[in-house]
């Protein structure tokens, strides 16, 4: 070797990606301890002194041979196991962005402390709740437009302001309970009960006049939206299998909704029982005994603002 040593051709074959793998006994006639060192610690496999046996030698590329065969092995086990891993951790990946979009969807339907129960095994979710307050809000006039309005617009419309309520009903930490058609239902004070669920419900339904006016100067529209609300105990759990749906039920329930259907438009109607607990805080105008269905006569009140 004219032109490079042997140190030199060592350092050559290590410093290659394909060849570094590749086993190298070093045969020397120096002797010197530092020569067989500096071998070694270059990457030589091993180190054979001239003259040499070729016994000792070739049981030396024997054993070289079969550990690099071992370390082949090993690295081949490495690199699949590293693959494996690679695949389990998308696989991982895929799984926990499934697991949030379940989750997320499971949250679009039912409250966050009632999809914890049920993702605990709660095969039957009831509760009873001494003291809620239902509200129910319905657009006045919107079967009307419906026949008059394209229905993707109608659909549209509808949706902005279901999405501002949602926005709203966030913003004041209440659940919403579902919409029928153009009717929206929320409560406060379940499934946590909360000391002052009245008044954030009454704040709600202030905001939610103030949302369709905006609304209304923003599409050029005329919506009206008519509110009643009513407190009292109510049974809430959960019906279905496939599809679930948290609901409210009692008289409670009845009556909240009588206070929007006997409501008048543009205006929120309360109960008596509702007024007692808001008058020190809020506005109202007595509205007077009116006929309820299934109630009977019973006096009522306009929430006008908060004092």
């Amino acid at each position: 070797m004219p032109e490079m040593n042997g140190y030199q051709v060592l350092e050559t074959i290590k410093a290659d990606k394909e060849l570094n793998p590749i086993p190298v006994i070093m045969i020397s006639a120096l002797d010197e301890i530092d020569s067989v060192v500096r071998c070694i610690e270059m990457g030589a496999e091993d180190y054979l002194q001239k003259p040499f046996n070729q016994v000792i030698l070739n049981a030396k590329i024997s054993a070289s041979l079969e550990r690099k065969r071992f370390r082949d092995r090993e690295r081949a086990f490495m690199l699949k196991l590293q693959s494996e891993q690679k695949k389990l951790r998308i696989e991982q990946k895929k799984l926990k962005i499934e697991q949030q979009k379940s989750e997320k969807l499971l949250l679009n339907i039912l409250p966050k402390p009632i999809a914890d129960r049920l993702k605990k095994g709660e095969q039957t979710i009831a509760d009873s709740f001494p003291e809620v307050t239902v509200l129910f809000s319905d657009l006045v006039g919107f079967t009307e437009l419906s026949t008059t309005i394209e229905p993707c617009k109608l659909v549209e419309k509808l949706n902005q302001i279901f999405l501002a309520f949602d926005k709203l009903t966030e913003k004041h930490q209440l659940e919403k309970i579902k919409t029928i058609g153009d009717a929206y239902m929320l409560v406060g004070g379940l499934p946590t009960p909360r000391p002052d669920h009245v008044e954030a419900v009454a704040n709600m339904a202030l905001e939610m006049l103030t949302t369709i006016n905006k609304i209304n100067q923003e599409v050029q529209a005329h919506f009206q939206i008519r509110i009643g609300f009513h407190t009292g105990p109510v049974i809430a759990g959960i019906i279905g299998k496939n599809k679930f749906n948290y609901d409210l039920w009692g008289d409670t329930v009845n009556i909240a909704s009588r206070m929007e259907s006997r409501g008048l438009s543009g205006r929120i109607q309360v109960s008596e029982a509702t007024y007692q607990r808001l008058k020190n805080k809020f506005v109202f105008e007595q509205r007077g005994a009116i006929e309820i269905k299934g109630k009977g006569s019973m006096v009522t009140y306009l929430l006008n603002d908060r004092k």
